[in-house]
């Protein structure tokens, strides 16, 4: 009964926040199955923050150095290195911010001081063995130097060569443009832009020992406003020569491409060995072509919706290094609707559009069509080599090859995604996806692609992609959904690290650290563990542990394909209760006849599906509790909005998830009708005003309790539910007031007792003690008398 109070404050809650009954029990299948608060993850040991420098932010550029145990993270004006083990342990900094000279000539250019006029690292490239290159923007004016760090994490070495070189090519000048690099054989490939005002984007091979070169200058068929995503080295074949560089951007379509002004999603294309023409398009890239990347849902109506704003880009190595798999991220650029998509593609269907036919403008309106003329060998985009033409190198190309690439950068054919459509789509919810990166997990019935996404409001999505009939049709299960920062705030960087098990993300507040995997918060039964379709966990015979492919244990249970605990742990079901693992909690709850009550029942998992037994009594037959006008199955529990007598008896809260029925809860409610109420109403109220006499004991029913029956009743007759926070609002209020006035009766009580007893005792001091406050009054009041005197003089005016 001591709980009765809180009860009604919950009771105000269920009216404020009633979900329909029907629409609470619908199929949960886009939801997370655990969604974890940043609280949650702190408390469970889960979650390493490092929450930043009061004078630096941005934290946005990573490098993972597993060799070396080493995370380094590029921010505002300082280069961190983070222990892999804990982030909050053991860092270093080194603080590289813009001269005050470039400061100021920042902010004479009209530019933010606090904002822009920093230096904000925008590469961290490995260079050799015991060096990286780092390059800033320098207050809009990019630098860039080299960063030592020794060949091994013991060796305590983390220096910046106070020397530092032009970044033009290399940094951005704006830290909010994106940019994109990677340092491959002492050459650095970098898509960014390479003026102050931000309009001549480029992508450049600076370093080495070849001259620099570029994409063609102010050529909207080659480069459109892009933003830059990622740049990544995929070879070709076997031999070396044929390796390409890959660029990963979004941009503005090209003129006649679409009707309005569209962003399309692109991957690009270069050769590694490609060092430009001989007489036309010197120091520019000769082997340049860029194709669509489609990702869209079809629609019924023949319409596609389409997600054009590339977030980022994860390449997932396979057995063959040419032919890996390529994970992207896409958020709409549609003013009607937000969404986010995951769109997957295959090394295959890339190089099949760039051996597809070009895009050429021709006909009367010049759009774009399929080029139907000759096309000149060696074929534009090929790489020098033996492999293919025999050309020793770009400059030895026929004028008419390098005169074609230049004219028909682009590709006709879009590049499909795999299957032709989105591997996860959301559009019903307040978040956008950000960034991506995928492991790739041994499970007991196969291998499994498991995606960590990030989204601009700092949660992390853990998605496992389970194949239905082949693995060319997937079905995404949406694991866990958990804060990883303090705040609201986008999460700009991503690293996993397979060595360590963990996840590192990166924001403008700080960085933050989470494992891959969590078993133990699945629950303590074969079932839970099972139901969790985990491919990093499975059931060891105790506990929901970590899975090894290597291990001999035969009493481990996992189905990631189906989930099903009916055939993976029915024989284990009767060892669990007798382990006590699944323990029901058991608990009674009181209601007034004709008032309501809610019995509180939420399952763990988010995707399971809540019914509600009832019976009389322990011996009876169990039956559904239904939906009707008095019972209202809500997400959070059962509402019963007027209790009949007859309602008395167990209510059994039972979840239902993937065809397994599991019991989470028994509720013994126990009806009190309104006679009864009303008579103790009435007795209680009269005992409450009365004061005890000492010998006399107190009555043994808490009158509080009472009253608590009587808002019950208030509040389910209310009138209205739009007046529920006023009613609530005065229940909170009466209960101060009377907490306050029980409390001071109680010190009423306590000092005449004590009165009397001295009365008793020592008769004769009693009497001493009257006197001596009586002396003591009389004192206050003559000094309360001199005192105002004093002050009615101090007042009076002084008589000239």
């Amino acid at each position: 009964m001591g709980s009765l109070w809180g009860s009604i404050m919950l009771l105000c809650g269920v009216f404020l926040l009633r979900v329909d009954g029907s629409a609470a029990q619908q199929t949960k299948t886009n939801v997370p199955r655990l969604k974890l608060s940043y609280k949650d993850m702190l408390e469970s040991n889960n979650l390493v923050t490092f929450e930043g420098l009061a004078n630096s932010s941005s934290y946005h550029t990573f490098l993972l150095d597993e060799e070396k145990g080493r995370l380094v993270v590029g921010a505002k004006d300082h280069i961190f290195s983070f222990n892999l083990l804990n982030i909050s342990r053991d860092y270093t900094q080194i603080p590289w911010p813009a001269s005050s000279t470039r400061r100021d000539e920042c902010k004479w250019a009209g530019k933010d001081l606090s904002r822009e006029c920093s230096n904000f690292i925008k590469v961290l490239q490995p260079f050799n063995q015991t060096h990286l290159y780092v390059c800033g923007t320098g207050a809009f004016h990019p630098v860039c130097s080299y960063l030592e760090v020794g060949k091994k994490l013991e060796d305590n070495v983390f220096r910046l060569d106070p020397l530092v070189e032009n970044g033009r090519g290399k940094s951005p000048y704006d830290p909010k443009l994106l940019t994109a690099s990677m340092l491959i054989d002492g050459e650095l490939y970098a898509g960014t832009s390479a003026d102050f005002m931000g309009r001549d984007f480029a992508i450049f091979r600076t370093l080495g020992k070849h001259h620099p070169i570029r994409t063609e200058q102010h050529d909207s068929r080659w480069l459109n406003d892009p933003r830059f995503v990622g740049v990544h080295l995929i070879p070709e074949s076997d031999n070396p020569e044929d390796d390409k560089i890959y660029l990963l951007f979004k941009e503005n379509a090209m003129d006649g491409e679409h009707a309005g002004k569209a962003t399309h999603a692109r991957i690009g294309q270069l050769c590694k060995n490609d060092l430009g023409g001989h007489r036309s398009l010197v120091n520019k890239w000769t082997t340049f072509l860029k194709a669509r990347l489609l990702c869209s849902v079809p629609g019924s109506n023949g319409i596609d919706t389409h997600f054009d704003e590339l977030q980022d880009v994860f390449v997932m190595s396979t057995k063959d290094p040419k032919s890996p798999i390529i994970y992207a991220v896409f958020t709409t650029s549609s003013n009607i609707f937000k969404g986010s998509a995951v769109c997957m593609y295959s090394m295959t269907d890339i190089r099949r559009v760039f051996l597809g036919p070009y895009a050429h403008r021709d006909g009367p309106n010049y759009q774009w069509v399929p080029f139907q003329g000759r096309v000149p060998y060696p074929r534009p985009g090929t790489c020098p080599s033996k492999t293919f033409g025999g050309f020793d190198t770009t400059k030895d190309l026929p004028d008419e090859v390098v005169t074609f690439a230049r004219s028909h950068p682009a590709m006709f054919n879009p590049v499909y995604p795999i299957n032709n459509r989105p591997i996860i789509v959301k559009t019903d919810v307040d978040y956008q996806f950000t960034q991506i990166v995928v492991d790739k997990v041994e499970a007991e019935d196969g291998q499994y692609d498991v995606m960590f996404i990030g989204t601009d409001m700092g949660t992390i999505l853990k998605v496992v992609s389970i194949p239905r009939g082949s693995w060319h049709d997937l079905e995404e299960v949406l694991l866990e959904e958990m804060t990883v920062f303090r705040e609201p705030t986008a999460i700009t960087a991503m690293e996993l690290s397979v060595k360590q098990q963990q996840l590192y993300l990166g924001s403008d507040i700080g960085v933050s650290q989470m494992p891959l995997h969590r078993c133990e918060v699945y629950g303590k039964a074969c079932a839970e563990c099972c139901l969790a379709r985990d491919p990093y966990c499975a059931w060891d015979g105790t506990e929901c542990s970590r899975y090894f492919p290597m291990a001999k244990r035969r009493t481990r249970r996992q189905d990631i394909r189906n989930g099903d605990p009916l055939t993976q742990c029915s024989d284990l079901q009767h060892q669990d209760e007798l382990s006590g693992q699944t323990t029901l909690l058991d608990k009674t709850v009181y209601g007034v006849e004709n008032s309501s009550t809610f019995l509180e029942c939420s399952p763990k998992s988010q995707r399971a599906l809540t019914y509600w037994q009832y019976q009389r009594s322990a011996d009876d037959r169990k039956q559904e509790v239904q939906s009707e006008e008095r019972f209202i199955r809500t997400d959070q529990g059962l509402l019963i909005r007027t209790i009949n007598k007859k309602d008395s008896g167990i209510y059994l809260c039972q979840a239902v998830e993937h065809g397994f029925m599991q019991t989470l809860l028994k509720v013994t409610l126990e009806v009190i009708d309104t006679e009864r109420l009303e008579d103790l109403l009435h007795r209680n109220e009269e005992a409450a005003v009365s004061v005890p006499a000492p010998h006399i004991p107190p009555p043994q029913e808490n009158p509080n309790q009472k009253l608590w029956y009587r808002d019950f009743l208030s509040l389910v007759n209310h009138p209205t539910l739009n007046s529920v926070d006023e009613f609530c609002e005065q229940v909170w209020k009466r209960e101060r007031k009377h907490r306050k006035q029980k409390a001071h009766l109680v010190q009423q009580v306590q000092i005449h007792q004590q009165q009397q007893q001295q009365k008793v005792v020592n008769p004769r001091a009693h009497m001493h003690a009257q006197g001596l406050a009586a002396n003591w009054k009389h004192l206050q009041e003559r000094q309360k008398g001199r005192n105002r005197r004093t002050h009615e003089l101090e007042r009076a005016p002084r008589s000239v």
